[in-house]
């Protein structure tokens, strides 16, 4: 892992490749590992770097009272500093509203967008009652003893979690920072961007699970509706978290993707 200094506050990521920059932002309770598959696969034509947002990974705790802006102004952040930009820039389920985010905030720094399961926030592409349900899971989840949070949730999978990936998601979950999962979930649970996706000007791909029952298809059309032009690639057999269920689907989509936006650097 390598690191920066941003704001006061260390953010390790790790850069495998070369080629056009791909910038990959994980989901809530992850960090950087659970990109495993892309850094492995897709290095051999991309500068691949993989993020641990603050608060998870290698990188710092989170500072108190950190918002959405502050994820997407560190990714930002990393972004300069690594001289990436423009770049593809991923988000995965909670990354995808980071990416968002940043693409609010940062067009500029932005090539294209990849949403693999992503929300416009919680509040802003499920239903009030299944809102209630999510908020309401997670303080259950929350409440845990110390030592035993387990942020593994049902509808991740289609199916039972591929055999290869158990001892690295069993290591992602240890290490798990209770403090900044309860952030990550207040913020998602608050967070409305469905008045970014019409706004969205650069190429966009949507990679979407088929039997993703955390981000389900009707997120899927809201997305495809709202942002002119983006294409969508559903992966079968899938659940929420597809770039582990199906690298090989997901890292063809993407290769593909980028081979036909490669990005202006500056």
């Amino acid at each position: 892992m390598e690191h920066v200094e941003v704001g006061g506050l260390r953010i390790a990521f790790e850069r495998v490749g070369e080629g056009p920059p791909l910038v990959l932002a994980h989901g809530a309770g992850d960090d950087s590992r659970i990109w495993q598959p892309q850094l492995a696969g897709l290095s051999d034509e991309l500068t691949v770097v993989a993020w641990d947002e603050p608060g998870a990974g290698r990188s710092s705790d989170l500072p108190e009272h950190y918002g959405l802006a502050d994820f997407a102004d560190g990714l930002a952040a990393l972004i300069d500093a690594l001289g990436l930009g423009p770049a593809h820039v991923a988000g995965l389920s909670w990354g995808g509203t980071v990416v968002l985010e940043l693409y609010r905030r940062h067009p500029e720094l932005v090539a294209t967008l990849i949403l693999i399961d992503p929300y416009a926030g919680w509040k802003g592409s499920l239903p009030a009652a299944e809102l209630e349900a999510r908020v309401a899971s997670a303080r259950a989840m929350l409440s845990a003893p110390p030592g035993q949070l387990d942020p593994t949730l049902p509808g991740l999978f289609a199916g039972d979690p591929p055999a290869q990936f158990v001892p690295l998601l069993a290591a992602i979950g240890a290490d798990v920072r209770p403090a900044t999962l309860a952030r990550e979930l207040a913020i998602m649970a608050d967070a409305d961007l469905r008045d970014v996706l019409p706004r969205v000007c650069v190429p966009t791909l949507l990679v979407w699970g088929r039997s993703d029952a955390r981000s389900p298809l009707t997120v899927t059309r809201q997305f495809e509706e709202a942002i002119p032009d983006a294409e969508l690639v559903v992966v079968e057999h899938a659940g929420h978290l597809s770039n582990l269920e199906s690298p090989q689907r997901v890292n063809d989509a993407i290769r593909d993707f980028c081979r036909a936006h490669a990005p202006d650097q500056r």
